[in-house]
Parts: C-alpha cells; sequence; structure tokens
C-alpha cells in the first residue's frame, strides 16, 4: 500500500434544504507532504467533531482502487483524489484485510486502523446527490480511520507497511456490515 494523493479541506458553508450548513468535506491534493497529528490533520478543516476528528478518527484513509467503481457510476463529476472526504488516498488499502488494531508505519507516522467511516449526508453534498449515501452503506468500500500513535509528516509516494498485525479482531468490512 502507498499514499496516492495526500488532501486537505477548508471550512465550506454550503445550501442544503434550505439551511446553511458547514463542511469539511470538500478536500483535494496538495503537493506537499502533510502533517499528522493526535486528533486530526494540522491545516484540514473538522467541522462536526462528534463524528470526524479526534483520537480514534484523526485521519481518514480511502483506497485509490474504489475509484473506478465510483467514476462509473458517476461518470460526470469532476474526478480528483479526497472526493470521499480523505485525507490520505492510499493503493490497494482494502477493508475486508485490514483489521481493526493493525498498525502500520506511513512515513514518519505509526497508524493504528480503528473503525469504518460511516457516511453522512454530506457525502452527497460533494456527489451532488443523496443517493450516493445509501449506495456507500451497500457497498464495503468504506475506507479506514487511523488512530495516530506517533505523529509525523506523511508525504506521497510513502509506503504503509504494517508492523503489528492484529489477532482475533474483525476487519474493517466486517464492522463495517455490524453498522448497517
Amino acid at each position: 500500500m502507498k499514499v496516492i494523493s495526500v488532501n486537505l479541506g477548508e471550512k465550506k458553508e454550503v445550501n442544503y434544504k434550505g439551511k446553511i450548513i458547514e463542511t469539511g468535506i470538500f478536500k483535494f491534493p496538495v503537493n506537499q507532504s502533510i502533517f499528522l497529528g493526535e486528533e486530526d490533520v494540522i491545516g484540514d478543516a473538522v467541522i462536526d467533531r462528534k463524528y470526524h476528528g479526534g483520537i480514534d478518527q484523526a485521519v481518514y484513509g480511502y483506497s485509490e482502487n474504489h475509484y473506478k467503481y465510483w467514476k462509473e457510476l458517476y461518470p460526470n463529476l469532476e474526478w480528483q483524489y479526497g472526493m470521499f472526504g480523505e485525507n490520505l488516498t492510499i493503493s490497494n488499502l482494502e477493508e475486508t484485510e485490514i483489521c481493526v488494531g493493525d498498525t502500520y508505519k506511513l512515513g514518519e507516522v505509526i497508524l493504528e486502523v480503528t473503525k469504518p467511516r460511516e457516511p453522512c449526508y454530506k457525502l452527497g453534498l460533494r456527489f451532488d446527490t443523496q443517493k450516493v449515501v445509501k449506495q456507500f452503506w451497500n457497498s464495503t468500500k468504506c475506507g479506514v480511520y487511523f488512530k495516530v500513535l506517533q505523529t509525523g509528516k506523511v508525504n506521497i509516494g510513502d509506503e504503509m507497511v504494517l508492523i503489528k498485525k492484529a489477532i482475533n479482531t474483525p476487519t474493517i468490512a466486517e464492522v463495517y456490515e455490524t453498522k448497517k
């Protein structure tokens, strides 16, 4: 697994059903390293701290491999990495193989797998349709939240190296299935 893109977002106001809401889901690739802190990515907008940021969901990773599936469903979107609100777009990140508690070295950082991402209506804002939320739930292409055990910088091209495999814990896909 390798970092294909590092993505940051700013706070954005969007009109949703006649109400102005704030979101940080509009993330875009950046051309420099990003710093993963204990509770979030430095310079990245985290709006709703109940569901994003914090110790157990400091960083969100999504698989580059899943983009092909979504591009076929939504060919008219302007595609770039960060579309799912992920901080890290990673090649070959597979929810059916990664387990809760697995620990990885990535650049200067040590990450621990914590849980899947549960989609909300803000993903629909990014895709300009709420039907994507149900489609997201009906797949195992949920992405992975990580806890940051050692803070530091991550760059495009950094490799995710497994340093500790969790024993007797479910995969991210298995946890995601129980949330539906």
